[in-house]
This record gives C-alpha cells, sequence and structure tokens, in this order.
C-alpha cells in the first residue's frame, strides 16, 4: 500500500481509514443485535466491498425490508467482480480495522471475534445522503450476517470460495 501523501485524492477521499472505520463499526453493531459474540473476523472482510460499491450498495438500500441471500439471489449483477473487488479492497479494511483498534473502538475476543466497545463510535448516522445509506448497509449487512450465522453459506453465495 502506498503512503497516504502518495495516493490520489479519490482514494483518500473514498477510502478513508475513519470512513471505513465508521462502515466496519456499523457493521460490527448491526452483527452483535442478534449475535452479541461479535462479528467473525473472516465476514469483516467482506463490508467495505459490499457497502463502498454504488451498485451493490444501491441493490442491498433497496433489499433492506428482505433478505441479503434473496437479494443476492435476486440480483446476480452483485457478484460481477466481487471476489476481486474483495481482493482489492482488503489493505484497506486492515488500515481501517488498525485505526478502529487502535481508538480502542472494537475488541478481539478469545474466539478470533471483533467485538464492538460501547460509546467509542457515535451512534447517530450523519452525513452526505451517500455516507448514510453506506452506513445503513453496512448494519443491515452485519446484522443478516448474524442471521444467517454460517460462513460458508455467506462466502458461497457470494462466489467466494471459502
Amino acid at each position: 500500500m502506498r503512503p497516504w501523501h502518495q495516493r490520489p485524492i479519490e482514494i483518500r477521499n473514498l477510502f478513508n481509514p475513519a470512513f471505513c472505520g465508521l462502515i466496519l463499526s456499523r457493521a460490527m453493531t448491526g452483527y452483535e443485535e442478534d449475535d452479541d459474540r461479535g462479528i467473525p473476523f473472516s465476514l469483516a472482510l467482506l463490508i467495505l466491498p459490499l457497502c463502498l460499491h454504488k451498485d451493490t450498495r444501491s441493490i442491498l438500500a433497496k433489499s433492506s425490508r428482505s433478505y441479503f441471500l434473496k437479494a443476492v439471489e435476486t440480483h446476480p449483477e452483485m457478484l460481477i467482480g466481487f471476489p476481486r473487488r474483495t481482493t482489492d479492497m482488503i489493505s484497506y479494511t486492515f488500515e481501517a480495522l488498525g485505526l478502529l483498534m487502535q481508538l480502542g473502538c472494537f475488541e478481539v475476543t478469545e474466539a478470533g471475534r471483533l467485538k464492538s466497545v460501547d460509546k467509542r463510535v457515535r451512534k447517530s448516522v450523519t452525513g452526505t445522503p451517500e455516507s448514510v445509506e453506506s452506513q445503513r448497509v453496512a448494519r443491515f449487512v452485519g446484522k443478516e450476517f448474524a442471521r444467517i450465522s454460517d460462513r460458508v453459506t455467506i462466502y458461497t453465495s457470494l462466489g467466494i470460495k471459502p
């Protein structure tokens, strides 16, 4: 990964570690609404590629009253390039997780799950319409991952070999 000052301004804005961390935090919180053990690390790697890709995010935002697996089934276009997108975004996910860890926003449990720490991230969802939509979709995705509760099913439905 390039040093911060050598990145294009678009990359610095869209993949800002604080913003990406906020998205990850919203997903952790959503996951913990159904499963208070915390989100498995392997599922956290899927959050940014789902929530920051505009077309995918739009589909999931419209499906937020439905189920994640149903949205994937009825919109297979979400899967086009998803494995590659996930691989490309791993470094940004690690960078955001590093910032969140440094700020004490989550802890790693003995089972290797990421569990948010209360009162470290503001609960109110604010920002631009696109930012708000990303945060809401992240919460939805986290909640759905907890409801599905099977990593192999989630990875397989997204076209990634676990």
